[in-house]
């Protein structure tokens, strides 16, 4: 039974870093061939970075992306590397190659190109045809597939078992969502059964912009078990060695031994396995994280992520004792360091003693950066000048606003003079329904929880506490208010997050309309106002900064929807 041995190498790539993501991939490349492994797999478009949209449509950008993969084909040796790549012809096409003995000795077009959700591949790839052929490798026939392209239970995994692979390693950039890794795996292991062939998935790991991708590269054998997964959301080499059958004659052999299908050329790169004589290797099943667990580690990896792939070494935070800022300084902590992040405590004449407790006692357990600067000399100035102009004017929402954009000046001020990037604190509940000021709040460089419902909020400061307590009980109990207002709770405004966050799941990200709510079950009334609210915030989404995405539909790239639009339903 031939043995092949395969590193599934997760790694954390940059767009457009060329250079760099070479040097990655050749570091964890001669690790493979050292361990003796005969293929080292590496994600989706490795060389330039996923996704790396409207790049590709720079033509030195694609040339010197070749030039990146000759350069890698010319240092492989036995152990066969499979890159993704853009490759050029007279289309554009996402691609891999298998790379060994020194050169490249095939390309794999990506036939399934997706155009849904936060996919625009079909903007600028061409699909690929048919497979063309079968690499040989340890004596095993091995087919490559690109993401996508295993999503189809007709698609071409079954296309290359068909033509008589014993192995499909399927190269990825899967972004992340909650609970996605179950989806992943059941999927890929009917893939695997059906296919009765190996399956290699190797998944990219990292932030870009608002994607987080969150490794956890899967392998199967031939009849859909699962042999190994490795962890979410850190770089890691998964070596594996796969006992393969070499059962692609009787796949295309009636009951009487007759001919009926049409076995692919082979590409032969080697006949033995390079790790014959090695130690055997058994990787590992790593256990997948919890639900909120996973969805914190995201957020605090999109966010490291994109701090330090712009050039940024630190953050600042308006850190006002409420909840949504004691988790957005939380994450900040653990994804850049304590040394890295500054909290500025932004008091006006309503903030309460108790909340101005609350954020001083969570940034002295963190160990951060601290400093109070009071707005209330700004606000009463801006009260002062208005005056004359609103004369005989009942004080309304215009002079809470005003507080919330002194504290966005102050933050903006602080990171122009330092080179601080400024975090902005919204959670998803805020930025559905618009409870948020534009030019205030809403203020920052990157938006941490901008896809996390409050009620999820609540969950996640749980989680963290639950592995060190840092964020004062306090700020888990007290009613949510932005204290713009003698006695404000959020309550007064939105209806209650329990009641909220439901309907704003299945309004944004189920898609549903507002009759479709209502024979659901919710009360009408209910579903009117908040609908209402989150249409008429169309236009502040769209001034907002990009956050992280961990749901099936974020804010963003998601969901694209016009700011005029009549449409209640």
């Amino acid at each position: 039974m031939p043995r092949v041995r395969v590193a599934a190498c997760q790694i954390n790539t940059v767009v457009g870093d060329l250079d760099g993501n070479l040097a990655k991939i050749l570091a964890a490349y001669d690790e493979a061939e050292a361990a003796g492994c005969d293929i080292a797999a590496f994600p989706e478009l490795a060389i330039t970075g996923y996704p790396p949209e409207d790049l590709v449509l720079k033509p030195g950008f694609i040339s010197d992306n070749l030039a990146a993969l000759e350069k890698l084909a010319a240092r492989t040796g036995r152990c066969a590397a499979i890159v993704g790549f853009v490759d050029a012809g007279r289309d554009l096409y996402n691609a891999a190659a298998v790379c060994a003995l020194g050169s490249v000795q095939g390309v794999y077009h990506k036939r399934l190109l997706p155009n849904y959700a936060v996919f625009d591949e079909q903007r600028y790839f061409a699909p690929g045809g048919p497979p063309q052929a079968l690499f040989l490798i340890a004596g095993v026939r091995v087919g490559v597939s690109i993401c996508e392209d295993a999503w189809s239970p007709d698609g071409p995994i079954a296309a290359l078992a068909e033509g008589g692979a014993e192995l499909v390693v399927n190269v990825n950039a899967s972004p992340y969502y909650a609970n996605r890794l179950d989806e992943r795996e059941r999927m890929l292991a009917t893939r695997a059964e059906d296919a009765s062939s190996a399956l290699v998935y190797v998944n990219q790991v990292g932030g870009q912009d608002e994607l987080v991708f969150d490794g956890a590269s899967l392998v199967f054998d031939a009849n859909g078990d699962l042999l190994a997964r490795g962890p979410q959301f850190v770089e890691h080499q998964q070596i594996v060695d796969l006992n393969v059958m070499p059962v692609f004659r009787q796949r295309l052999l009636d009951p009487r031994g007759r001919l009926t299908g049409e076995p692919l050329p082979e590409v032969l790169i080697s006949s033995e396995s390079h790790a014959d004589g090695t130690p055997h290797v058994t990787a590992g099943i790593v256990e997948p994280l919890g639900p909120v667990a996973e969805v914190y580690e995201a957020l605090v990896l999109g966010t490291r992520d994109y701090v330090h792939k712009n050039g940024f070494t630190d953050v600042v935070i308006g850190m006002s004792g409420g909840i949504d800022s004691s988790l957005v300084a939380v994450i900040a902590a653990d994804a850049l360091g304590p040394e890295h992040v500054h909290g500025v405590s932004m008091p006006s004449r309503y903030s309460s003693e108790g909340s101005k407790d609350d954020a001083r006692e969570l940034a002295e357990a963190l160990g951060v950066d601290y400093r109070t600067i009071a707005i209330e000399p700004a606000h009463a100035a801006f009260v002062e000048m208005l005056a004359p102009s609103f004369a005989d004017m009942a004080e309304d929402l215009t002079e809470e606003n005003l507080q919330s954009r002194a504290r966005g000046v102050t933050l903006m001020a602080l990171s122009n003079k330092f080179g601080w990037l400024v975090l902005a604190t919204g959670n998803k509940s805020e930025m559905a329904t618009g409870f948020s000021t534009i030019y205030g709040d809403m203020v920052g460089g990157y938006a941490v929880i901008k896809d996390v419902t409050k009620t999820l909020v609540y969950e996640l400061c749980r989680e963290r506490n639950r592995r060190a307590h840092v964020i004062p009980d306090a700020v888990l109990t007290k009613p949510p208010s932005a204290e713009l207002r003698p006695g404000q709770r959020d309550d007064q405004s939105l209806p209650a997050y329990d009641e909220l966050d439901p309907i704003l799941e299945a309004y944004i990200e189920d898609d549903l309309t507002a009759a479709e709510l209502v024979r659901e079950g919710y009360d009408a009334e209910l579903v009117r106002r908040v609908v209402t609210l989150v249409d008429r915030a169309e236009y502040k989404r769209r001034q907002a900064p990009p956050g992280v995405r961990v749901t099936p539909k974020a804010f963003g790239k998601d969901r694209r929807l016009p700011i005029t639009n009549r449409y209640t339903g």
